[in-house]
């Protein structure tokens, strides 16, 4: 539950809410965290909590899809990165009000999952919504769809051939980690190892997955992309 600093005075007492209960946020009401109004904001009751040290309980409240659709693109960038749940909220009981509901629970938890897709590297800061730019170019769903999207995009900001480092270590074959070589182009997209590419050691030519590898210099224009893609299979 985000947390909001305590009241220097008892406040209203509050109706008593049900689990599941439809609530309206009072007008005037201020974001905890981000000093917003939230008047106006709906959802469902998922929680009631002891009151605090001034005598004035709390409760949980789950958005409804209405809100979460309305809900800026910076408030959810903000928690994501603040590491924030931005489909609950946890508010003093007496600064919300019994309301009429206005969808249904499995609306909820589609514009969620929607809202997830489109958000999930945010967490990583700025790098992370250049991530999330690549991943909602994708023209189709799933894996397969994020490499082509990825693949799409290193196409565009990699020039070949360029110099780089194998950067993590191998548990077979004839690259090790630290090892330099020369990449030379793309080859496949794998579905276990994504992008694969064509490199160039001293032994010979040779496909390894991209990555694995990090560009050289770090001043590089190929650095930052082909970073962004190595962080992006880390986490993904």
């Amino acid at each position: 539950m985000r947390k909001r600093s305590k009241p220097n005075k008892k406040l209203t007492p509050p109706e008593n809410f049900s689990i599941g209960e439809s609530v309206v946020v009072k007008p005037a009401v201020v974001d905890p965290d981000y000093g917003f109004d939230m008047g106006g904001w709906q959802g469902r009751i998922t929680e009631n909590h002891h009151a605090d040290e001034q005598g004035n309980p709390l409760v949980s409240i789950a958005w409804d899809s209405i809100t979460l659709k309305q809900m800026s693109v910076e408030i959810i960038e903000r928690c994501e990165e603040d590491g924030l749940d931005w489909s609950v909220m946890g508010l003093y009981a007496s600064e919300v009000m019994s309301a009429s509901p206005r969808d249904k629970i499995h609306q909820v938890d589609q514009v969620k999952a929607e809202i997830e897709d489109a958000h999930e590297m945010d967490h990583l800061g700025e790098q992370g919504r250049r991530m999330q730019q690549v991943l909602n170019s994708a023209s189709r769903k799933g894996e397969m769809g994020r490499f082509d999207a990825w693949g799409n995009y290193l196409s565009e900001k990699l020039t070949f051939p360029f110099e780089a480092e194998v950067s993590e270590h191998q548990d077979r074959g004839f690259i090790r980690f630290g090892e330099r070589l020369s990449v030379l182009g793309f080859k496949i997209i794998d579905d276990s190892y994504g992008i694969i590419v064509s490199v160039k050691t001293k032994r010979g030519h040779y496909d390894f997955p991209l990555c694995d590898l990090e560009a050289l210099p770090e001043t590089s224009p190929n650095y930052q992309p082909l970073n962004d893609y190595v962080v992006w299979f880390a986490n993904r």
